[in-house]
């Protein structure tokens, strides 16, 4: 009986490890109002599982502007000191735009995104054939469908990185995707 309930433990510790180093608010994730101050290198935790980098890219610009990796679906808010106040995943739509420096064009509190869902903190940074492409928080926390049949551009962020981005990226604030 002590073995079994050793064994349990273990697990449950095991998991509550894994909750912890995904969870959304992991320290290696700044909060708003915080600057960027930790991240994970690319190599193997300490349990040997691969991590993606979130360190800003290299070869991303300069100056303050919204960085978009489209490879690591991962976002950097860049103040105009050239540092990441904050980074976040997002969940990107089936399409995507060309690598390349854009500019926020519009902005809109809320409404429904294209693909049919209620959104808040909509950031719009390019349209092109028809695609618009923006930032935007599901209200029901939902993700885009990156293998719907309609194409959309919406990225999507949770509802915290959606308020962050809504209160850094004004119009015209520069929009760098890169592979």
């Amino acid at each position: 009986m002590a073995v079994l309930t050793a064994a349990a433990l273990g697990v449950v510790g095991f998991l509550g490890y894994q909750a912890a180093a995904t969870a959304p608010d992991h320290p290696t994730l700044a909060r708003p109002g915080s600057h960027f101050s930790q991240s994970k290198e690319k190599g193997k935790d300490k349990a040997g599982s691969k991590q993606k980098s979130t360190a800003l890219p290299a070869g991303s610009g300069t100056g303050e502007r919204v960085v978009y990796a489209l490879h690591d679906k991962r976002v950097w808010l860049v103040g105009a000191d050239g540092k990441a106040t904050r980074t976040f995943e997002v969940g990107p739509s089936p399409a995507s735009p060309d690598p390349g420096t854009y500019a926020v064009t519009s902005r809109n509190k809320g409404g429904i995104g294209s693909d049919g869902v209620q959104v808040e903190h909509v950031v719009v940074f390019h349209t092109e054939g028809g695609v618009v492409f923006g930032f935007s928080a599901a209200v029901d926390g939902s993700m885009p469908d990156p293998n719907a049949r309609k194409r959309t551009g919406a990225v999507r962020e949770s509802r915290a990185d959606g308020a962050a981005m809504w209160e850094f990226a004004q119009v015209s604030t520069k929009v760098v995707v890169i592979a």
